[in-house]
């Protein structure tokens, strides 16, 4: 596998924890320089601490004009080579009880978060003929799953997004795909568990066992493998990759 450009800048939206944090480690450790954005600033203090980036910047995804002054401010340091729109939101529902605050909350977050950020980076790539743009999608946006008819529209908004400005990239030397994790074992699936011991009755492992199921290895996927497949889309032996919704789900599909 081809490695990183020479020290590129790579930023990465919900970078402090759970699968942006595994990315954003993953990036330091190629070679990249890596802010870590989002809302918290104290978990994005630790990610830095911890050497799992170097710089922080504060921002909401879903506020355009605050993530937009946030992606200026970290540009001013060095141009952005590398984007890792990560950042999401999941809630669960029935279709009859998600009403339209549901729907515009899994929007904002999960796909006009994926936009702002690309609007703000995509002029300089463009500019200087690179770029690798990935955004971290789910198997949500390539199937349906029950009682997230919002979060899944969302997802699969985001590889629509993926694909149609991938071909527009196409001569620009500006990548775009995305890579859509089953479930994985963050704090974000977590709190899916809790709810399914909440309403089920179910013991932990019970819980955990009925979302691994969706998975044919039977189990749930690691941040790491999430970030493996990264940042291999971001190295140099990938740039005839794009346009892709790359599934790391133990072969779900």
């Amino acid at each position: 596998m081809s490695g990183l450009p020479h020290s590129p800048h790579a930023l990465v939206t919900g970078g402090g924890r759970g699968i942006g944090r595994a990315i954003a480690a993953s990036l330091v450790s190629a070679g990249a320089t890596v802010t870590v954005l989002g809302r918290n600033a104290a978990t994005l203090a630790e990610a830095v601490d911890a050497g799992a980036g170097h710089y922080a910047a504060g921002a909401d995804v879903s506020d355009e004009a605050s993530l937009k002054s946030a992606i200026a401010e970290a540009s001013a340091r060095q141009p952005i080579d590398i984007l890792i729109a990560n950042a999401g939101s999941a809630e669960s529902a029935p279709f009859a009880k998600s009403d339209t605050a549901l729907f515009v909350r899994m929007m904002d977050v999960n796909f006009m978060g994926v936009v702002h950020a690309v609007h703000a980076v995509l002029p300089d790539m463009k500019g200087r003929s690179y770029g690798r743009i990935v955004a971290v999608a789910s198997t949500a946006g390539l199937k349906g799953y029950a009682y997230v008819s919002a979060y899944s529209a969302a997802k699969h908004a985001v590889i629509g997004l993926v694909r149609s400005l991938a071909v527009e990239m196409a001569g620009s030397n500006v990548t775009v795909n995305a890579v859509c994790p089953g479930f994985t074992d963050t704090d974000l699936v977590a709190g899916s568990i809790e709810n399914i011991m909440i309403k089920t009755g179910r013991s932990r492992e019970q819980a955990i066992a009925e979302l691994a199921k969706h998975n044919p290895q039977g189990r749930l996927i690691t941040p790491q493998e999430v970030a493996d497949a990264v940042l291999w889309l971001c190295g140099e032996g990938a740039g005839a990759i794009t346009g892709q919704a790359i599934a790391v789900a133990g072969g779900e599909v």
